[in-house]
């Protein structure tokens, strides 16, 4: 279970609302930048990722990742590069979770792979979209646990879309007001999003 928590003049007091804390800020009309819904314990939290991907001046290309696992965020480039036709292998990429966070679930895989796809077309993805699945190695978007929480919080923040597995999202609940886009791989994620 996650708390948060800011310090103030006379101590400590709880952030009632920490999505909203982190999504705090975002940048609007920014290319490279996707919004998570993760699960932290029993709450879902909805974070901002953000990527940068830059043609390389080195040998190999340079490979960073803050907030999320560096040999996650190769291979999440591998896949991207290998089924969504993007050619990294000519460009660095710096991934980066704003606040602090540190996302080591599988539903961060496709905003990462959506943020990074959206730095290296340099195509804005809408504000009022978030991004929820795992990417498996053959560019496949794979169902994660807890889906209706976290569309609930997803719409409670005031997102209008959301980009979903298709597989095992049949029975869903969705909220009101939430438009849900069910994709199979990571082409089609992309296309949507884009």
């Amino acid at each position: 279970e996650i708390g948060v928590f800011e310090m103030a003049d006379k101590g400590l007091n709880e952030v009632p609302n920490p999505s909203q804390m982190l999504l705090g800020g975002r940048p609007e009309g920014a290319s490279g930048t996707c919004v998570a819904c993760v699960m932290e314990g029993t709450r879902p939290i909805l974070a901002e990722v953000q990527a940068l991907v830059t043609k390389t001046s080195y040998q190999s290309p340079k490979r960073t990742a803050a907030g999320f696992d560096l040999n996650r965020a190769a291979l999440l480039l591998a896949v991207t590069e290998k089924r969504a036709g993007l050619k990294l292998n000519l460009f660095d990429a710096y991934i980066n979770v704003i606040g602090g966070l540190y996302l080591d679930e599988p539903a961060a895989d496709l905003p990462v792979v959506l943020a990074v796809a959206s730095s290296y077309r340099d195509a804005v993805i809408a504000n009022d979209l978030a991004a929820i699945g795992e990417v498996g190695l053959t560019g496949e978007i794979r169902s994660v646990s807890q889906m209706d929480q976290r569309l609930a919080e997803v719409a409670r923040l005031g997102f209008k879309k959301c980009i979903i597995p298709k597989n095992g999202s049949e029975k869903l609940e969705i909220p009101t007001g939430l438009t849900v886009y069910r994709v199979k791989n990571l082409r089609e994620a992309i296309e949507v999003a884009m």
